[in-house]
């Protein structure tokens, strides 16, 4: 079995941070957020893995991922083509690559615990020509939704209703056999200009067996900022005790408490407090800091005067402000200064495009 995972789209509600990159290589507990799904594949047994990017970006995401070799994987990256269409467009655009047999089509946004194993094991032995992961949420009415029949079994799949037919959302991940392609050209465009994946699951369901399974644990669509804290927050939440590299200096009056991952080359000083679940990066510098539960710490960051949780900082940030930074993402090489080192006075702003700031 192959498997496709998008990694393409804009990601508008993500700016100004998705300007300069692309969303799925933004850090999640300091690992590209596109990780988790090829881990999640490689670890079902799926390992030749076709990655859909947007125009132009096979060269920055070939230099992150690579050849999928590190993974386990085979990755073969292939650019959308046709514009934005909707994620059923997207994998039709992969047709060449998947014809020949099943497929896994994964949603390189979403984040989950616990392994798609069963689910691929269940759809090759009852036979299922179609296959749906299932994860109940508290605003279904932002997903695709599953309509049930009376006996439990699915009757059609809707986008984003007003008023959802369950709470089950159809989360980014589900099987499909080769007759995709074939469906795929009777489709018709949404009203909003895009190919719905729920029609193409609504079309299996009135010729074929579509199966589903709920997902247990957790599941996270990182579709905004605050979804990306929180996805972030639960990844932290899998940290196990403490691992500090050997080469890290961490001073002996440091306080390190719960679980704390520290990187190699990292000098940590002695009026510190880290209080996990916390991933801090290599080669980063933290003097006289606080850094609280749920943050994440890229590579090559000085944190300086301050304190900072809750938030995911990119590499290569300075902050030395005399502050305390909570519920942020700060993209990378970011400088944040206090007000006071500079004349005149005052809060001064280079502020990108979608920009969210509270003084």
């Amino acid at each position: 079995m192959k498997a496709l995972i998008a990694a393409g789209g804009r990601s508008t509600r993500m700016r100004p941070i998705t300007h300069t990159i692309n969303k799925h290589l933004i850090p999640l507990a300091n690992r590209p957020m596109l990780e988790y799904p090829i881990r999640k594949l490689v670890e079902a047994g799926i390992t030749e893995i076709i990655l859909n990017v947007n125009p132009g970006e096979v060269d920055v995401m070939r230099e992150a991922f690579g050849d999928g070799e590190k993974y386990g994987a085979k990755l073969t990256y292939v650019e959308q083509q046709g514009g934005a269409k909707g994620i059923a467009h997207a994998v039709a655009n992969a047709e060449p690559y998947l014809r020949g047999g099943p497929f896994v089509f994964f949603l390189g946004d979403n984040v989950m615990v616990g392994s798609i194993k069963k689910m691929k094991e269940r759809y090759e032995a009852e036979g299922f020509d179609c296959m749906l992961a299932l994860s109940r949420v508290k605003d279904p009415n932002r997903f695709g939704v599953a309509e049930f029949n009376a006996d439990g079994t699915l009757k059609r799949a809707v986008e984003k209703p007003k008023d959802p037919p369950s709470p089950f959302a159809i989360t980014g991940i589900y099987f499909f056999d080769e007759r995709y392609f074939d469906a795929f050209k009777t489709m018709q465009p949404s009203p909003r200009g895009e190919y719905e994946i729920t029609d193409m699951i609504t079309w299996y369901i009135e010729n074929g067996r579509v199966g589903h399974e709920e997902i247990t644990g957790w599941w996270k669509d990182t579709g905004t900022p605050d979804a990306l804290l929180e996805g972030n927050a639960l990844m932290l939440d899998e940290m196990k005790g403490q691992n500090i590299a050997s080469s890290a200096q961490v001073d002996a009056q440091c306080r390190i408490q719960g679980n704390v991952e520290i990187g190699e080359g990292a000098i940590i000083g002695a009026s510190v407090l880290i209080r996990g679940p916390v991933t801090i990066g290599a080669h980063c510098r933290i003097e006289n800091a606080y850094v609280g539960p749920y943050s994440s710490i890229g590579n090559n960051v000085t944190l300086r005067n301050g304190e900072i949780e809750h938030s995911i900082v990119m590499e290569g940030v300075t902050i030395d402000c005399g502050k305390r930074i909570v519920d942020s993402i700060i993209g990378k090489n970011a400088v944040i200064s206090a007000v006071a080192e500079t004349l005149p006075r005052g809060h001064k702003m280079i502020v990108g495009d979608s920009s969210k700031i509270e003084l």
